[in-house]
């Protein structure tokens, strides 16, 4: 099964520390040789993204920094794994490398497991017609 790991955070977006980045280079590396791992990345302040929105019929761009975000996504990962069991273990090593290397760090790793045409209800996009449809 393939998951995605997003990791957010309620509080102002901080640089890991070195020793923080050093741990998740060694997980990140013993993963991707194991063939567990097939993406992952930090990404920018809210401050250099944007947001394409559909309101009330309307389709508008805002800018960031988005005054109302209650939760800023700091980065996320991509793993195929066995089941859900195996990707709570590795959320619980990875989230585990935040104790330890940012005391005083407060954040949530949620794993979201991709959809696949087998699933009930999950919402399926056809390569060929590039049509959304749900199962």
């Amino acid at each position: 099964m393939r998951f995605m790991y997003i990791v957010t955070s309620s509080r102002p977006m901080s640089a890991p520390t070195p020793a923080l980045m050093e741990a998740m280079q060694k997980i990140s590396e013993r993963e991707i040789k194991a063939g567990r791992m097939i993406d992952n990345g930090g990404l920018m302040p809210l401050a250099t993204g944007a947001r394409v929105r559909i309101a009330d019929g309307e389709l508008s761009v805002i800018d960031g920094p988005f005054v109302e975000a209650k939760e800023v996504i700091g980065g996320y990962a991509i793993f195929e794994l066995r089941d859900k069991e195996e990707a709570l273990a590795m959320a619980g090593e990875f989230m585990q490398l935040h104790l330890d290397h940012m005391p005083g760090w407060e954040g949530t790793c949620e794993l979201r497991a991709f959809a696949t045409p087998d699933m009930e209800g999950a919402c399926q996009v056809d390569a060929h017609s590039k049509v959304a449809a749900h199962a």
